[in-house]
């Protein structure tokens, strides 16, 4: 049993000590005081000093006399030495006779020193478990515990090497020197530590009583911990060592014993053995100073802190079960891993001043200890080796990983669960570190990838900590083989997809190195930083002052920054939603001529003018500088800054006037003016909208611009391009261009066909032309006039046009909210309570960092949809001459009410249906030009099919069943005019009184639209099927084949789709089978040949990118080996009709835009029309915010599609959708906003009809036990019966986070810090601890009660000390740890709110993941794998294949069918609008061909 001394004293202070005590060189007692005091004065603590010089202070100025001096000296010595009354020579006596018989300091006769452990173990588990003890008295320590000590002599620090090994007779010699800390004597530690106590308390009491008193609550302390292991002393789990059996030996005598067969007693032997010997040891435990138990791997060994442990040893080729018994080995130097044991169990090692000793079983009462120890190192391994496997994968992707790895064998833990990650995150990370360094210096580090960046910010670990120390005390690294079979295989690239981007990076890493690379700046702060440079890495070798080139320029390798890498990824992934950066205001048509230069050359006219338009004077040609420039040449005009490229324009007409020779350009974009940027053909030019007046004399010269056409058989040249270059250019003077470019929403589209009258070829340009025909239908248009006699100030019309669209009396319109309000004031919602003012902030700690009333997923600022409306007149204002006043178009409308702007409130939105309305007799009159487009409203009664048919025939359909009486709040049948026959009859009436010239069909009976044929669909990286999902349901697409990597959501995408062939195959192997000629795949499934794709679509995956921060070798090859380039190959290769690329939204952000616009790049140089933009999955019906970024792509002749105006409105916080490249802000086409048809869908209408579960609820089919409540839920279950709820399945979390879950109140809001700091009895039979706050917190200070908020040194400002982790606690430790800087983790262990929307539905949902708010709004569980199905719009009948979270994991990665129907629609339309044309061209043929034939006969 290790000594409760404070001090460590020389063997021969010790034997003048116990000189001094016998009293045998017959001094004075004053004297012999005198001399104990200089003998001890350098080895006692610093307040223990301070006592004694004041004390002889106080001697000195008479305070006290020279005997009251002596006997305070002679107790405080007494004290400070362990010893009581001043009889403390035996004990003296007796530690020299061990001391001088072993060589260390030992306990003496085992019999007294159990007796003495029963002593102090009885006393200080009184200390310990006495919830009455006082904190005062019972546990804090006086500054000497824990005072850092001062030993002489030479000794061999734990956290170096030393530079040549010493022997063992050098180390024998040592050993009395540096284990001389037993002198003292054996005494219980409780009665002294209670007398230390309260002598402190008194000292700090006689100085409060000078200061100002306080209220006792503010000067609460944090509990007692043991100076040395740094262990709660109240800790129920605080073990004492037992003691040693009587015949164990001291470490040198036990490592001379023969039965270890290592040395002889030759003193040769020991001198001549270079190295430290190695044996096993068993039967186990490590303790400190103080005899207790603890962890040898949490800091203390590399603090100096002595660590001891007892065991039995044995030889290291020796099996037999039996040993050397062996007490106090040590202090421990060093621990390391030495690998592991051929199976899992990892081989742990201790190094002291003697020998090495690997640790095989633990003694019963320290194996909870050491199983902590072994469960860390098997996770730090599994971590590695899976992140090494899948770098992309997220943070609940690696505890799904954790949690399903069931732990190997012979290992003393059960499962491993999130708790457990986060408890050993600090030495995960510093394993990943680890093998970070070991690896090539262009590889990417796991340390960057989104699972360990994420792991980092939730535990808070300190990055680079102790590096430097570790390398040197794991002395054999864990070694992790790479897996070369890994990830995925090469990318299979056409030759256009390959050299677009060949060429692209080589220039870049070209230019990064004509610049001489990045100079990548460091913390500084990190202990990394501070190291100095190896001189021994190739980086180092490389430098100048180590005698290199010093051309690499590259740190040293083990100088690496961490913190640097991960905020370099961080910064590149995390893109806010509102980005503050320098944004280019929208290009306007100011004159180009500002920054243009005038050139001197000779103008003239050739020939005679051919037109005059007032002063204008029209020509065909001009010539300049003995050039001739005519009407539709190209021309450059240089400016007046050189480093700026010529611009281009075609000229569309030449005049001249007063001012003098003109011409009107109609500009060319350069490549690197849109959306391209560097990535662009430098040849390449695209038509814009952008013209204007310019003088002629601003012409450089001419410059031939050619149109590439596409190619007739360009459906079957995919794969067969080769060259990047379209044409060569030998003077600078040749360029082409093939698609026209609309700036603000970066859509490259076909060139739209205008075609002249002969009569105005002159003066004709098609951007003017256009620009008229937009203003002209951006203007309100009145046709077909009505004579009304009682209508004299105003005038009536049958028909208004407006933005294309027709609007005619009786038709339904929307108008913005704020166009009129409604009688009845709508209940406004309900208010949830403000912040509790009187919380018990004891039991409620955390509650304090709830200091904002919003909610993430709330609804509350969610817009009103669009008021919807029926137009009962169009009119006009006369003016005083009687003419109508066509410039202000009105309209009189009767007002919709949704159920919502009913008396009843949102409540009754909830159970009818979204399209439902209700007639009102109200009247409004609007402006035509507040109209936002075009609806149907139909009385339900009058339809002539289902209410759910007429919903689902198309899109802005409502209907009505009541009218609604706003002033006695009732619902009544509707009037006769409000039918559908009283409309046809005003319609025809209307036709009788008005010129109308065009005949009219009846309302009921639209033309039909011709049928659109389904595309023939691949669809790449398909997951369970989301995307073709929505397809099918928009009726656009036959998903013929499918690629799915991963069994489990390929199997799922079977079961729905029979008739899919589904590939479980790399997509490059696929493609390079198709590629080489192959009809079928190894399995004989048929492989789809070109042509047969008409659409492609899917989303490869693009976290890979996401530690890419320089252009270098690696970079490129990541890139060039992306499954992006693999999938753009697909497309290049079947070349088809449309192409749909989705991604996570940063998509179009990674890499400063890089991958973007290389997509962007090669899809414009095959010929296809494209487009970009960011949706919004909640606008298109799912109660879930979901940004997603969509390229859609279409092949020359079909017509590029418009993403989707929103349906539903949604919380405006998600619908930033606006995209930043190059500083310039791209907006989508949408036109409506953030406005939408239809209210938003909430958690109640998605998933409030579903049966109650439990956590870990497991049975695949159970029963709905009820009707559908909304019409989210009637949509979701279909028009079927289906009795049967499938996958109503949730994970089953651990214990503890089950308590957790069920502590979370059912509050909106409610999250962790609503938690309790409490015990908890646990389902498992084992209790929560409650969480202490041990520190001062600097940024959020104390609370109500004065109670301390930190619960880790670094929340005052200093490092983080890894013994303030705590765990299995209710509350978990890490978010206050870490909260302060990660806005508190708000929405962590969150609570869904009935009214609002889940976040973005994740892969595994997990009370701590990246989307913490995923608890169910009234049970104690997570949400189920088909309530997450529901928030994505999965049906109920889709069906998911594999575990529970297999099928979260393929819920998690589809795209929401809603959004993807709500794509396919427009496909859908665009295929409609080129058949319609077809059928008009073929219709104009027929006639002019039947015209010709009349002609002729």
């Amino acid at each position: 049993m290790p000594a409760n001394t404070s001090l460590s004293l020389p063997v021969d202070v010790r034997k003048r000590l116990a000189v001094l005590e016998k009293d045998e060189d017959g001094i004075l007692d004053e004297d012999r005081v005198k001399e104990k005091v200089k003998l001890v004065q350098d080895f006692l603590h610093a307040d223990a000093q301070d006592q004694l010089s004041s004390l002889k202070a106080k001697m000195k100025s008479s305070e006290i006399s020279m005997d009251g001096y002596l006997s305070k000296v002679k107790a405080l010595l007494g004290r400070e030495l362990c010893v009581e009354n001043g009889s403390h020579g035996d004990v003296v006596e007796q530690n020299c006779k061990n001391g001088k018989t072993n060589g260390s300091a030992v306990n003496g006769d085992s019999h007294k020193e159990e007796d003495e452990e029963g002593i102090m173990d009885t006393k200080e588990a009184d200390v310990m478990k006495s919830p009455s003890a006082p904190k005062g008295k019972g546990g804090r320590k006086s500054k000497s515990d824990s005072e850092p000590k001062k030993s002489p002599g030479s000794r061999v620090t734990r956290n170096s090497v030393s530079g040549k090994q010493p022997t063992i007779l050098s180390m024998f010699s040592k050993v009395q020197k540096r284990k001389s800390d037993e002198v003292n004597g054996e005494v219980t530690n409780g009665e002294v530590t209670n007398r230390e106590v309260e002598e402190k308390v008194e000292r700090e009491t006689e100085e409060e009583s000078c200061n100002v008193i306080v209220a006792a609550h503010l000067f609460q302390t944090p509990p007692p911990k043991c100076p040395d292991c740094r262990q709660y002393l109240d800790d129920s789990d605080l073990k004492l060592f037992q003691g040693d059996p009587d015949n164990a030996l001291d470490e040198p005598e036990m490592l001379t014993d023969e039965r270890l067969s290592l040395f002889d007693s030759n003193e040769d032997g020991f001198e001549n053995y270079e190295e430290l010997p190695q044996h096993k040891i068993t039967n186990f435990c490590v303790y400190d100073k103080r005899g207790h138990l603890c962890p040898f791997d949490s800091g203390l060994i590399e603090k100096n802190v002595e660590l001891y442990f007892s065991c039995a040893v044995k030889p290291i080729y020796d099996d037999n079960p039996c040993g050397v018994p062996a007490k106090k080995l040590g202090p421990i130097n060093a621990w390391w891993i030495t690998g592991f044991d051929g199976g899992e169990k990892a081989l742990i090692g201790f190094t002291t001043a003697f020998a090495d000793y690997i640790l095989m079983d633990p003694r019963e009462e320290y194996a909870p200890i050491f199983a902590v120890m072994q469960e860390k190192i098997y996770m730090s391994k599994m971590v590695v080796e899976f992140l090494q496997k899948n770098p992309d994968v997220s943070y609940e992707d690696l505890l799904n990983k954790i949690e399903t790895t069931v732990p190997p064998a012979g290992l003393n833990f059960n499962r491993f669960t999130e708790d457990t990650l986060l408890r050993h995150a600090q030495f995960v990370v510093e394993q990943v570190e680890s093998y970070d360094e070991a690896g090539d210096s262009d590889e990417q580090p796991i340390i960057v990838t989104p699972c360990m960046r994420d792991l980092i910010k939730l535990a808070g670990v300190t990055l680079g900590k102790r590096r430097a120390a570790r390398r040197q005390a794991i002395r054999h690294p864990t070694k992790i083989e790479k897996d070369s079979k890994g990830g995925p295989t090469r990318a299979t690239t056409t030759k256009l997809v390959y050299k677009i981007f060949d060429t692209f990076f080589s220039d870049q890493i070209d230019q990064n190195e004509k610049d001489g690379g990045t100079k990548r700046q460091r913390c500084g702060v990190c202990e990394v930083c501070l190291v100095p440079d190896c001189g021994k890495c190739s980086a180092c070798k490389d430098m100048i002052k180590f005698g290199g080139s010093g051309r690499s320029k590259q740190a040293c390798q083990k100088r690496r920054c961490p913190n640097l890498a991960v905020k370099e990824a961080e910064d590149d992934e995390n893109i806010e939603e509102e980005e503050l950066l320098p944004v280019k205001a929208p290009s306007k048509k100011v004159s180009k001529a500002k920054t243009k230069k005038q050139s001197n050359g000779k103008l003239t006219w050739v020939g005679d003018s051919i037109k005059t338009e007032g002063k204008k004077q029209y020509y065909m040609k001009a010539c300049m500088d003995n050039e001739v420039l005519e009407v539709g040449d190209c021309v450059s005009v240089s400016s007046d800054d050189p480093s700026i490229l010529l611009y281009l324009a075609r000229i569309t007409s030449l005049w001249e006037d007063n001012n003098g020779k003109w011409f009107h350009a109609h500009w060319f974009c350069r490549g690197t003016d849109t959306v391209l940027g560097e990535s662009s053909d430098p040849l390449e030019l695209f038509l814009v909208e952008d013209c204007e007046d310019m003088q002629l004399s601003y012409v450089e010269g001419k410059v031939n611009v050619m149109y590439k056409a596409p190619s007739d058989s360009w459906f079957m040249e995919g794969g067969m391009v080769e060259d990047i270059k379209v044409i060569d250019d030998d003077n600078g003077k040749n360029f082409f261009y093939q698609l026209w470019y609309e700036g603000d929403c970066a859509r490259f589209e076909t060139p739209p066909t205008s075609t002249p009258q002969e009569d105005c070829k002159y003066n004709f340009c098609a951007s003017c032309s256009r620009a008229e025909e937009r203003e002209e239908q951006e203007t309100p248009r009145v046709f077909e006039p009505i004579k009304d006699e009682d209508h004299d100030s105003k005038a009536l019309y049958a028909l208004a046009c407006l933005k294309g669209e027709q609007f005619r009396v009786g038709d339904g319109c929307y108008l913005p909210p704020d166009a009129y309000n409604f009688s009845v004031k709508a209940a406004s919602p309900v208010k949830r309570p403000h912040r509790k003012e009187d919380v018990d902030e004891e039991l409620y700690p955390e509650y304090y960092r709830k200091h904002s009333d919003y909610i993430k997923g709330s609804n509350l600022d969610a817009p009103e949809p669009f008021r919807v409306g029926r137009i009962k007149e169009i009119f006009c204002h006369r003016r005083s001459n009687g003419k109508a006043d066509v410039s202000e178009v009105k309209l009189r409308l009767y007002k919709f009410y949704r159920p919502e702007n009913t008396h009843k409130g949102a409540k009754a939105g909830y159970h009818t249906d979204i399209n439902q309305l209700y007639w009102s007799d109200e009247e409004v009159t609007v402006n035509m030009s507040e109209v936002l487009g075009r609806c149907r409203v139909e009385y339900g009664e009058d339809l002539n099919e289902t209410v759910q048919d007429f919903s689902s025939g198309g899109p802005d359909r409502f209907y009505f069943l009541e009218a609604y009486n706003a002033k006695s709040k009732s619902f009544e049948d509707p009037p006769n005019h409000a039918r559908s026959a009283s409309r046809s009859s005003l319609l025809l009436k209307c036709k009788g009184k008005g010129k109308s010239s065009s005949a009219q069909e009846p309302p009921d009976q639209e033309p039909q639209d011709p049928k659109v044929p389904k595309l023939r669909t691949l669809d790449v990286f398909s997951g369970c099927g989301g995307l073709s999902e929505g397809f099918h349901q928009a009726g656009i697409a036959e998903t013929l084949w499918a690629i799915e990597m991963w069994d489990p959501a390929a199997q799922a995408f079977r079961l729905n789709n029979p008739g899919t062939t589904v590939f479980t195959e790399d997509c490059n192997v696929l493609l390079k089978l198709v590629m080489s000629g192959e009809k079928t795949n190894s399995l004989g499934q048929r492989l789809p040949q070109k042509g047969d794709v008409e659409m492609l679509c899917g989303g490869p995956p693009c976290q890979g990118f996401s530690g890419m921060n320089r252009f270098n070798s690696r970079t490129y090859s990541k890139f060039k080996n992306s499954l992006v380039v693999s999938y753009l190959s697909y497309c290049d290769y079947y070349r088809p009709k449309f192409f749909l690329l989705e991604n996570v939204r940063n998509f179009v952000s990674f890499k400063s835009s890089m991958v973007l616009k290389l997509t962007l790049r090669c899809l414009v140089r095959m010929g296809y029309q494209c487009t970009f933009g960011v949706l919004q999955a909640g606008q298109y019906g799912v109660a879930q915010t979901r940004r997603r970024a969509i390229i859609l792509a279409a092949a020359p002749g079909e017509k590029l599609p418009r993403y989707p105006e929103p349906l539903h409105v949604f919380a405006p916080r998600a619908c930033s959708l606006n995209v930043v490249v190059d500083d310039k802000k791209y907006f989508s086409n949408v036109t409506r906003g953030n406005g939408g048809v239809y209210r938003t869908i909430t958690v109640r209408d998605t998933m409030s009809d579903l049966p109650e579960i439990r956590n870990g609820a497991s049975a695949l089919e159970i029963s709905y036990n009820g009707e559908p409540q909304s019409w989210f839920q009637r949509q979701i279950r279909g028009t079927q019966y289906q009795p049967i709820l499938k996958d109503h399945i949730c994970k089953d979390l651990s214990a503890l986070v089950a308590a957790r879950m069920r502590h979370i109140p059912l509050a909106p809001g409610s999250d962790w810090r609503d938690l309790p700091n409490m015990e908890v009895r646990l389902r498992d039979g084992t209790s929560s601890k409650k969480l202490r706050y041990t520190h001062p917190d600097k940024k959020n200070g104390r609370s109500s009660s004065g109670a301390l908020r930190g619960v880790c040194t670094c929340s005052g400002g200093v490092p983080c000390d890894p013994a303030d982790r705590q765990f299995n606690t209710l509350i978990p430790w890490c978010l206050p740890h870490t909260g302060n800087r990660h806005n508190h983790w708000a929405g962590l262990y969150g609570r869904l709110e009935w009214d609002g929307f889940f976040s973005t539905t994740v892969t595994n949902p997990e009370p701590m993941g990246k989307q913490g708010r995923v608890l169910h709004p009234e049970q104690h569980r997570v949400v189920s794998v088909r309530e997450c199905a529901r928030s994505q719009g999965f049906p109920d009948t889709y069906r998911f294949f594999g575990n529970v979270l297999d099928k979260h994991r393929q819920v998690g990665n589809a795209v929401p069918p809603p959004l993807s129907r709500a794509i396919g629609l427009e496909i859908k339309k665009c295929v409609l609008e080129r058949i319609k044309e077809e059928n008009d061209n073929t219709n104009e043929k027929e006639n002019l061909k039947q015209e010709k034939m009349e002609v002729s006969d």
